[in-house]
């Protein structure tokens, strides 16, 4: 059994074909589908941060609203950059949402990808510290978040406050127990899959990391995995950890599904550069009939290691087509493959 959640980039466009036309458009899309998704059995609404870009941005009013709509569908991430984020005010706003979906939340956090607009954090009013670099500022902000969703005390009170305080240093409110155990960290690499392990955070592995070998990508990314499990373990961590994948993956049952995807030629993984210096790999799409797509799917090494799949669904084709495609997954391939 495998938890199966959608994963949406939240694209809007002034384009003929597209059915978001506006941010308005894509946010009240991203709700219906999330309403939709929990009636036909997905287990996960997941949404992209991209600032400075016709995408999904600011994600806790949209999480909070689907929390609000919803009620057993997790609701989650994948991923806030951190360098982007005040890590208090963070605490703040996702325990706010935490509670009002009656503890859904499943936050990924990350240091970052390369952004729309250059150091688009220093715009934010960030800035890494003298021998830093903006993925230590990431990391260590993300470390921040952690400590203060604990809801320890660490405040002084104000001697003449406006309201009564509690005896003790005051803590971040609401404060919203359990959360801290639902952060993941998207990894990019080996070693900040182990560091991700150490801290206690579960795992965000998309369709992309850095080329460590010269193997395929979903061996890499098992490897990957595996070397995260092994860490937690030796961290003494007591409860369980969870592991996601990110798989574009389109069953292609009928005429609109050949139309749209049955010419997809990315069948195969590519690499290249997000970064100067670093070399990535991308992993493979797949399209194809669900017979051909269960064959396909059974030797995929790092689906079979992870508990939860994240399906990149087409936002832009509109919420009845979105359901279609997840719902083809849930009936056709899932089964096959003992996903359920």
């Amino acid at each position: 059994m495998k938890k199966i959640g959608f994963l949406s980039f939240g694209h809007w466009a002034s384009h003929e074909a597209y059915k978001t036309q506006s941010a308005k458009d894509t946010l009240l899309q991203s709700i219906d589908l999330s309403v939709a998704a929990e009636e036909i059995g997905i287990d996960g609404a997941y949404f992209r941060v991209h600032h400075f870009a016709k995408q999904l941005a600011s994600p806790f009013p949209l999480l909070a609203a689907i929390g609000a709509k919803t009620s057993t569908i997790e609701i989650g991430t994948g991923v806030i950059d951190m360098r982007y984020e005040n890590p208090l005010y963070m605490v703040e706003d996702a325990s706010a949402a935490d509670l009002i979906s009656e503890g859904r939340l499943q936050l990924g956090i990350s240091r970052g990808s390369p952004e729309q607009v250059i150091d688009g954090w220093r715009y934010f009013g960030y800035r890494p510290e003298e021998g830093e670099s903006d993925a230590d500022m990431g990391r260590k902000k993300g470390l921040e978040f952690l400590e203060h969703l604990k809801g320890l005390g660490f405040a002084a009170p104000n001697p003449n406050p406006m309201f009564p305080n509690e005896p003790g240093l005051l803590r971040l409110e609401p404060h919203s127990e359990g959360l801290r155990d639902r952060i993941w960290w998207g990894a990019g690499s080996n070693s900040t899959a182990i560091w991700a392990a150490e801290n206690g955070m579960n795992l965000q592995s998309s369709t992309l990391k850095d080329n460590e070998s010269n193997k395929p990508f979903h061996v890499q990314q098992a490897e990957q995995i595996r070397l995260y499990r092994d860490a937690w373990k030796a961290a003494g961590h007591t409860r369980q950890p969870r592991v996601s994948v990110s798989r574009s993956i389109f069953a292609l049952v009928n005429d609109q599904d050949r139309y749209y995807f049955g010419q997809d030629n990315r069948k195969h993984d590519s690499v290249g550069s997000l970064e100067p210096g670093k070399r990535a790999i991308f992993g493979r799409s797949y399209a194809a009939e669900p017979d051909i797509l269960v064959k396909e799917l059974a030797a995929d090494e790092a689906v079979a290691e992870a508990d939860t799949l994240l399906l990149t669904i087409p936002n832009t084709l509109g919420v009845e087509y979105n359901v279609h495609v997840l719902e083809s997954i849930l009936k056709y391939v899932a089964p096959d493959l003992g996903w359920r």
